[in-house]
């Protein structure tokens, strides 16, 4: 799946993969900051607000470094017939922003086909879960105090400055759900500065930082922040934990009152079994596993209703895995395996690219009929079809010469 984001990301913080996350504090600037407005203004930001039913903690609202009490900026909207919803209050809002503060609206890929994709591309390119999450602040509103994160996060500056500090690590690999508190930030500052629109910064799991327009005056700050959730050991011992259930001898009670030769000798069979459980289910098989049982995302089915789909794109969380299995192919996705003919390989790999797909094109190009194979995978929720309103999440992030949509789309600017 190509992405222009991806490929600023990596050519601001010069990287050549996604093996660098992680690892350390990088920063640096995209050379096309155009790509900030195509993925979020500030307006754009508030559109969404208004337009949905929100709530706290995944819409948040701040002055002075303290959040507020969502009663001050959400109402219930009732409708005539009784249903309420927790909605903006947009009136308020307008007050905070000239006067100061920020505003936070997490998951925003839930809301946004530009952002939903761009996820969806990070999590291609990385292999590890995305979402993002954007952060409004105006004026000389304060940022949140000294805190640090349990993932890692690439985070993009899409408009107006805000300056930051980041600090290295006072526990190594902390997590959500540890073993220790991680209270106290070390004394060290790995980076101070503003970050301005285009900016680009690494922020691996466990940096202390914080960010801030104190004492800025006039103007804004947007940024999105891009989390990366990666597994960890505690998940794969986890899941090999999980697959012990299919052994008699794990699903068995301890033996709590037999003699302690008895005992030892259990100990010894579980400990010996729990080994063997362990080497049949490595890291690897673990991480394949994953990928391919994640369920396929929500998207549009018309069916044909409106007319048959001329243009379609693949949806799922991670790259489908083709399997050879002679005269037959198995595109492994969804926790599905769907068997195709061998020969359909070269149609199924511009289907299943990431990046939309014109159904006709691509039977020209590969001289294989291309419509039942969309028929399938749209069906099996592999792909979806390319709507005018998903389109848009493609325009100006992705090359649109494959796509007779997304040229048609861009023909109705």
């Amino acid at each position: 799946m190509d992405h222009y984001l991806v490929e600023a990301i990596e050519k601001a913080l010069d990287w050549n993969g996604p093996q660098h996350l992680g690892q350390q504090f990088a920063y640096g600037s995209m050379s096309t900051p155009a790509l900030c407005t195509r993925l979020l203004t500030p307006t754009r930001l508030l559109d969404v607000i208004m337009r949905r039913s929100l709530s706290s903690p995944q819409f948040r609202c701040f002055r002075g470094g303290e959040e507020m009490h969502p009663d001050s900026y959400l109402a219930n909207s009732v409708t005539r017939r009784g249903q309420s919803m927790s909605m903006a209050r947009m009136d308020r809002l307008g007050q905070f922003i000239q006067t100061g503060c920020t505003i936070v609206l997490d998951t925003l890929d839930t809301f946004d086909p530009a952002m939903e994709i761009t996820c969806q591309a990070l999590q291609w390119w990385s292999r590890e879960l995305v979402q993002v999450n954007t952060y409004l602040t105006t004026n000389d509103a304060a940022g949140f105090n000294l805190h640090w994160d349990d993932h890692d996060v690439v985070i993009v500056q899409l408009g107006g400055e805000k300056s930051w500090e980041v600090r290295g690590t006072s526990r190594t690999a902390p997590m959500y759900r540890d073993a220790d508190r991680n209270d106290e930030p070390p004394a060290d500052v790995v980076w101070s500065g503003t970050m301005k629109t285009g900016d680009v910064m690494h922020i691996p799991r466990g940096y202390w930082h914080q960010a801030t327009r104190a004492e800025r005056g006039d103007g804004y700050s947007l940024h999105a922040t891009f989390g990366f959730v990666k597994r960890t050991g505690v998940d794969w011992f986890s899941w090999v934990a999980d697959r012990s259930r299919q052994q008699e001898r794990f699903r068995v009670d301890l033996d709590r009152w037999g003699t302690s030769t008895e005992r030892a000798a259990d100990s010894d069979y579980l400990l010996a079994a729990a080994s063997a459980l362990a080497a049949e289910y490595p890291q690897e098989t673990y991480l394949a596993v994953r990928e391919r049982e994640r369920p396929y995302r929500r998207h549009i089915s018309t069916r044909g209703v409106f007319g048959a789909p001329t243009d379609v794109v693949c949806v799922t969380d991670f790259p489908p895995q083709f399997q050879e299995n002679g005269e037959t192919l198995d595109v492994v996705a969804v926790n599905k395996a769907i068997t195709f003919a061998a020969r359909a390989e070269p149609a199924l790999r511009q289907l299943l690219s990431g990046n939309p797909a014109n159904i006709e094109r691509v039977s020209r190009a590969t001289g294989i009929d291309a419509e039942p194979l969309a028929k399938t995978l749209v069906d099996q929720g592999v792909c979806a079809e390319l709507t005018e309103e998903l389109a848009a999440g493609f325009v100006g992030l992705v090359d649109t010469s494959s796509s007779a949509r997304l040229r048609t789309y861009l023909g109705t600017f």
